[in-house]
């Protein structure tokens, strides 16, 4: 999967694509599915409006609502303090919606007998300092580590909440998003990644987190450890009708039930 994802909805109507109202989404590719399934959702019933999505990371999507180059930015992380520093300097009124949840699974290949790690032996794995999974149960193999580029939504929380703003190794792989993550992990016994709960399927085994497993309701409560809110952020001054209308259909509940349908916890 490459590390931009685009998506365009266009229904034909008795109006000619260049007479519909544009919404331009930009941003996070965890929060893609969302907007994707609630933009193919809304093309059906606002036949007026077409919608381009593109899925290139949180940190390009608010850097482009600033910019002003979007209608709405995904992203799976809240603003950094550089961000709201650039938001103030450049005079603007950048407002975050939430729109759903999240959690942050380690997985491994599912013949990995692993089936639990802590929050310590995570960051140790990915630190460099654990490299065989024998020390966790696991057999005698070097451990593969596969973490996302530093663009990524996924990784300022995983930074954050896992390895308290520690580096990650330098021999780890990178990948540009969750799917590529998913491919990744899926094709080496070795490995271990970490993706959005919306992007688990059965060619990845989840681990559970300080023995915590991720359920919708350890998620919607945030028992679970790596747990958090998916944003989509607006420039309140300059925000389109059909912009707002989109939104909103999302926080219904019509539009959250299209959270639940993308693998993601409704709010």
């Amino acid at each position: 999967i490459s590390s931009v994802l685009v998506l365009s909805v266009f229904v034909f109507s008795s109006c000619s694509r260049k007479d519909k109202k544009q919404v331009v989404i930009k941003g996070s590719t965890t929060v893609l599915p969302i907007a994707q399934k609630a933009a193919e959702k809304y093309s059906l019933i606002d036949r007026s409006v077409s919608i381009s999505i593109s899925g290139s990371g949180s940190g390009d999507g608010i850097k482009s609502i600033i910019e002003g180059t979007c209608d709405i930015a995904n992203s799976s992380r809240d603003l950094k303090d550089k961000e709201k520093e650039n938001i103030k300097s450049a005079g603007k009124n950048i407002k975050g919606i939430v729109i759903a949840l999240d959690m942050i699974l380690p997985v491994v290949h599912p013949s990995n007998p692993v089936k639990e790690l802590t929050i310590d032996q995570l960051k140790a794995i990915y630190k460099g300092e654990i490299i065989n999974w024998k020390v966790l149960g696991g057999k005698d193999e070097n451990i593969v580590v596969i973490s996302r580029d530093t663009s990524s939504g996924t990784y300022e929380v995983w930074d954050e909440k896992i390895m308290k703003k520690e580096k990650v190794m330098p021999g780890a792989l990178l990948q540009a998003s969750n799917g590529a993550i998913v491919s990744a992990v899926s094709a080496n016994e070795k490995a271990i990644g970490y993706i959005g709960f919306g992007y688990l399927n059965d060619s990845i085994k989840a681990v559970n987190v300080d023995g915590v497993e991720p359920t919708l309701e350890n998620g919607k409560s945030k028992k679970y450890p790596v747990s958090r809110d998916l944003f989509m952020f607006i420039n309140e001054d300059t925000l389109s009708p059909e912009a707002k209308k989109f939104i909103d259909f999302i926080k219904s509940s019509e539009g959250q039930s299209l959270v639940t349908a993308a693998g993601f916890i409704a709010i």
